[in-house]
C-alpha cells in the first residue's frame, strides 16, 4: 500500500496548477472561517461559509473538466445541483423526504425559499462521494458494481452530513419543527440524505471518476471537519460522529486504492 505522504504528493501533482492552486486557497478558507468569527463577530461565519463552498465546488469542477469535458460535467452540474434543489424546495414544504424543516433567511440569496449556496454545496461534495463509492467498491471485492457504488457513494455522503447538519442548525441557517435524536436532528434526515444521494448517483451513473484527487478532497473535509467542530465551534458529539462516520467510508476507501 502507498505511504499517505507519498499518496498525497502523488495526487497534488495530478492536479492542474490552476487546481493545486484552488485546494490551497481552499484549505485556507476552511482555517480563515473560526478567524473570521473572532475578528468580525457573530455573523462572519456566512461569509466564510459562502466562500469555503465556492472554493471547494471550483476545486471539484476543476478535477472533472481535463478528465470529463465540459458537457459532460456541465451536465452532472445540472444533475446534481437541480436535484438537490428540488429535493430541498420539496422537503422544506411537505416534510419528505428529510423531515419537517425549513430554511432561516440567514443564508441569502434564495430560490422558492432554499438558500443557492445549498445546491452549490451538493455538488461540491457528491463526486467525492462517487470517489469514495468507487475505492470503497475495489476494496469489498466488487470493483465495477453499480449497485456498491451507489450505496456506498450514498452512506459517504450521508455521513459528512453527521457534521453539517448540527452545524449549520447551530448557526440557525435551518430549524427542524420538531427535535430529533441527533443532537435535535430527526434520524429521517439521514435516510432522506442517503436515498436522494443514490437516486442522484443512480441517474448520473458517474463513471471514469478521477479517484485520487476527489479521494483527497474527501479526506480533507473529513479531517478539517472534524477540527472545526471540536476544536472552535464546541459541538464536541456531532464532532466525535462525524469524524467515526466519515472516517469508516475514508478508511474504507483507503483499503481500495491501489
Amino acid at each position: 500500500m502507498t505511504h499517505p505522504i507519498a499518496w498525497l504528493m502523488q495526487t497534488f501533482a495530478l492536479l492542474s496548477p490552476v487546481g493545486q492552486g484552488i485546494l490551497l486557497l481552499w484549505i485556507l478558507g476552511m482555517i480563515a472561517v473560526p478567524i473570521l468569527k473572532w475578528t468580525l463577530g457573530s455573523g462572519a461565519e456566512r461569509i466564510g461559509i459562502t466562500i469555503g463552498v465556492l472554493l471547494q465546488i471550483a476545486l471539484v469542477l476543476s478535477i472533472l473538466l481535463p478528465v470529463w469535458g465540459v458537457g459532460r460535467t456541465l451536465a452532472a452540474w445540472i444533475a446534481v445541483s437541480g436535484l438537490g434543489w428540488l429535493s430541498e424546495v420539496i422537503g422544506s414544504r411537505t416534510g419528505i423526504p428529510y423531515g419537517p424543516y425549513h430554511y432561516t433567511t440567514v443564508l441569502q440569496p434564495q430560490v422558492m425559499r432554499v438558500p443557492v449556496i445549498i445546491p452549490l454545496a451538493w455538488m461540491m461534495m457528491m463526486p467525492p462521494a462517487w470517489a469514495i463509492g468507487h475505492a470503497a467498491s475495489a476494496a469489498l471485492g466488487v470493483p465495477g458494481s453499480a449497485v456498491f457504488m451507489i450505496i456506498l457513494s450514498a452512506l459517504a455522503f450521508t455521513a459528512w452530513d453527521l457534521y453539517l447538519d448540527p452545524q449549520m442548525v447551530h448557526w440557525d441557517f435551518w430549524r427542524w419543527e420538531r427535535k430529533g435524536l441527533y443532537f435535535g436532528i430527526p434520524l429521517i434526515n439521514y435516510l432522506g440524505w442517503f436515498l436522494v444521494a443514490a437516486a442522484i448517483t443512480a441517474l448520473v451513473g458517474p463513471s471514469a471518476i478521477p479517484a485520487p484527487p476527489l479521494l483527497l478532497v474527501y479526506f480533507l473535509t473529513w479531517i478539517l471537519q472534524a477540527i472545526a467542530q471540536l476544536a472552535f465551534w464546541r459541538l464536541v458529539g456531532p464532532g466525535i460522529f462525524g469524524l467515526l462516520g466519515m472516517g469508516v467510508m475514508a478508511v474504507l476507501a483507503w483499503m481500495g486504492i491501489p
